[in-house]
């Protein structure tokens, strides 16, 4: 991000489930934790509008790039999906976690990159579902 010209915008999120699949231990009674595939979901359904203004849009959690191509892929998602499964990017930026089943996981948050620069930083994301809409009405309001 910090070397492509322009406007990106980054949407954290912490994990997204698999049909079927039981969620981590504890992740029912984290506050904010749910949400990410709605949020996704959200960013899909926006993808053109945000494209339409030459802003770049990827997701971003520490799941693996496997987990994260299956699920895109299940998803329709648009956009690129990054992995942090190493934790690079969130130790280099100092991104907020929290632990569930003794795992570290990525707080839900976004953030807009301007020529290599933080251009604003949405946090805390108090909506999944609806943040999309929100970042898209921030980005319109400074167009």
């Amino acid at each position: 991000m910090a070397t492509l010209p322009g406007r990106s915008i980054v949407a954290v999120y912490p994990w997204t489930g698999s049909p079927g699949a039981p969620n981590p231990p504890e992740w029912d009674d984290i506050p904010g934790a749910h949400g990410s595939t709605p949020e996704l979901e959200g960013f899909r359904e926006i993808f053109g509008a945000i494209s339409k203004t030459g802003t770049r849009l990827f997701g971003l959690s520490g799941q693996t790039t496997e987990y994260q191509r299956e699920m895109a892929l299940r998803l329709g998602l648009p956009f690129p999906i990054l992995s942090d499964a190493e934790g690079a990017m969130a130790r280099a930026l100092r991104l907020p976690t929290f632990l569930a089943g003794g795992d570290s996981y990525l707080k839900r948050l976004t953030f807009v990159v301007l020529d290599g620069r933080t251009e604003h930083v949405f946090y805390p994301v108090r909506d999944p579902e609806t943040h999309p809409v929100e970042v898209a009405d921030w980005l319109r309001a400074g167009m």
